[in-house]
């Protein structure tokens, strides 16, 4: 006879635990869409199986949603039975964390998987810094897991029969996974000034914090610690101030200073972190929880005692 632990894996509708990682019947949600490595995220999500999308970032500077429309054309060109939501979301209210949720429940009646990638780069130096600053920084990178992680997994926890539209599945066990994109600087200082740094290890703190707080929820809770990551805007066009970015230029850091500091010899790319969102997301981390994966190409490891950024 079966043990319980071996019918809850083998579960056909246990979609954490298909052995292809597929997320068939998934809702999810991804903050910072708009975002070099939020777009990566939202395309490894689709590309997996996703049902639903719920693309969540800040209406576009240039008004009514402008951003957002040339982000849904890119999206759909590549994800035909995923639907992807653009969603204007402030991440520092309350308010609007759970008239999203709201939304999410009302819509398809299941939320599976929520990825917080809206961080904060902030100022370079501490002269350079304000207290507006720094809250702005907690409150982008660490207030916003703080609050997936206090009203994401009773939404995690609804239940759902098959629904009648592309990438479908039934939910019939409670599960779910929160990933928060941080930073290296989750776990070192010096990496850029000092808002990113603290406001990225109480990021930290928040995905070490809830693992006991989830205890039999089935609701998994993770970190991806980035470096350098390319992407694709240089010194000329980027904002010093750091109130605008989510990583430094990668043209801070010299070809010659990648190749001798790096391990893999280069920065990395936006599609190298969804990749990794992707398998926290799906069944392939079935067992993990608490985790600080470091993407940094080996930086930290080959130069613990200098800058990693």
């Amino acid at each position: 006879m079966a043990s319980a632990t071996s019918i809850e894996v083998d579960s056909s509708h246990f979609s954490p635990y298909r052995a292809d990682g597929k997320l068939y019947g998934f809702v999810c949600v991804v903050t910072g869409a708009q975002q070099p490595v939020g777009k990566a995220i939202i395309h490894e999500l689709a590309a997996h199986g996703a049902a639903c999308i719920y693309a969540c970032d800040k209406a576009n500077d240039k008004g009514s949603g402008g951003g957002y429309v040339a982000l849904m054309a890119e999206l759909a060109r590549s994800n035909h039975n995923t639907k992807i939501i653009a969603y204007p979301f402030n991440v520092a209210k309350e308010e609007e964390t759970l008239g999203l949720i709201d939304d999410v429940l009302n819509s398809w009646g299941r939320l599976d998987v929520w990825v917080c990638s809206s961080g904060l780069l902030g100022p370079p130096s501490l002269d350079a810094t304000t207290p507006t600053d720094l809250q702005m920084c907690f409150e982008a990178n660490s207030m916003a897991p703080f609050f997936a992680l206090k009203y994401a997994p009773p939404a995690m926890g609804k239940l759902t029969p098959k629904q009648a539209y592309p990438n479908a599945a039934p939910k019939d066990q409670k599960y779910g996974s929160i990933i928060v994109v941080s930073s290296v600087a989750s776990t070192y200082g010096g990496c850029w000034g000092p808002c990113y740094t603290m406001s990225s290890h109480a990021a930290l703190g928040v995905v070490r914090a809830g693992v006991s707080v989830l205890k039999g929820t089935g609701v998994r809770i993770n970190c991806i610690s980035a470096g350098q990551i390319d992407v694709g805007i240089d010194l000329k066009g980027f904002d010093m101030r750091g109130m605008t970015a989510q990583f430094p230029p990668s043209s801070l850091q010299s070809k010659e200073t990648q190749e001798k500091a790096i391990g893999l010899e280069r920065s990395g790319l936006p599609v190298e972190v969804g990749r990794v969102a992707g398998f926290l997301a799906s069944g392939f981390s079935s067992y993990i929880t608490g985790a600080n994966l470091v993407v940094d190409g080996g930086a930290s490891v080959m130069n613990p005692l200098t800058t990693p950024i």
